[in-house]
């Protein structure tokens, strides 16, 4: 369903590549800017990105390790290990500054109308990020890794947010969930929502991670989300 295109980049140090999902007739009400996990633009993003474009929107997954091993995919089930190893060689500052550069990119496209934004792991971090320091119109986290060490950027979400959080998380502990709750909870732009007893993941298109009814039910909370704030 999707193509490929290429976004500058705002700090002039060259282009990153960009999964493109138009819905069918190319007539998007909206656009979503789909942000990877540590897999990279993996089949799994890809079908994300498809899924929002049946859904009627433009869906944009930007690569946004193309600095460190540009178009990489990795396998959640068999290549953790090499995927967690790019995590700290991530510059996640010039990772927001390339969801800049797709949300003007993608605005573009839809003339000038509504970007929101939805991740995955890295992603969900990053899509709390968005939220704080850009002007993207809706986001969405899924088990977002060490938003608590970002709480003090909360005042600045403008938007509306909405992030899942799967209890068991071995990747986000009960501590660190306790404290994202006390730190957003009255937040009037935030919505949490908590899934018992699930893992890291649960959420994923493909592979053993994913638990399917909870996964429905997120990515329902989700569509309705978009749907309310990208009209």
């Amino acid at each position: 369903m999707g193509t490929t295109i290429s976004i500058d980049a705002l700090d002039g140090s060259g282009s990153f590549n960009a999964y493109l999902a138009e819905p069918a007739g190319g007539n998007a009400r909206a656009a979503v800017i789909v942000i990877q996990e540590v897999f990279g633009i993996n089949a799994g993003i890809r079908d994300k990105a498809d899924e929002l474009a049946r859904q009627g929107y433009l869906a944009v997954a930007p690569d946004l390790f193309w600095r460190l091993e540009p178009g990489i995919e990795l396998d959640p089930d068999t290549q953790l290990q090499q995927a967690l190893d790019l995590f700290p060689k991530f510059d996640q500052q010039k990772g927001i500054e390339d969801i800049e550069a797709t949300i003007k990119a993608t605005r573009a496209r839809v003339d000038g109308g509504k970007v929101g934004c939805v991740g995955y792991c890295l992603g969900g971090r990053l899509a709390y990020m968005t939220a704080t320091r850009t002007d993207i119109d809706a986001s969405v986290g899924y088990y977002g890794v060490g938003i608590d060490g970002l709480l003090n950027e909360s005042h600045a979400i403008a938007r509306p947010l909405m992030l899942h959080i799967p209890t068991v998380d071995g990747f986000v502990p009960p501590e660190v969930q306790k404290r994202m709750h006390e730190g957003l909870d009255s937040h009037p732009r935030v919505t949490l929502h908590d899934y018992v007893g699930l893992d890291h993941g649960f959420a994923t298109q493909f592979g053993k991670r994913r638990v399917d009814d909870a996964a429905e039910l997120a990515d329902s909370r989700t569509s309705a989300f978009f749907a309310e704030h990208l009209a």
